[in-house]
């Protein structure tokens, strides 16, 4: 009997975005044809915000969606995340 395991990535990171240090949420998701990630986060008055990162070359990007500017302003904070765990993790 072969058993196959593989490991799932989940972390949280504080990151200053918006004027404020916000908690994100990190987790891999096992997709054959592409690396992602999903990340949540909350905005000013609690509502969750999802969204969806993925890997594009050396660099991850978040895919195009309606978010509040102080997230695609941070892409590079959120790459960095990412990349850090990944490495080190």
């Amino acid at each position: 009997m072969h058993v196959n395991f593989s490991k799932i990535v989940h972390f949280t990171r504080l990151i200053k975005a918006g004027g404020r240090l916000r908690e994100f949420n990190f987790r891999q998701i096992r997709n054959l044809e592409q690396e992602t990630f999903t990340v949540d986060t909350v905005d000013d008055r609690g509502n969750r915000i999802l969204l969806r990162m993925q890997k594009n070359g050396n660099h991850w990007d978040i895919l195009p969606q309606m978010l509040p500017k102080w997230i695609p302003e941070n892409q590079d904070k959120l790459n960095e995340a990412i990349e850090d765990e990944l490495h080190n993790g």
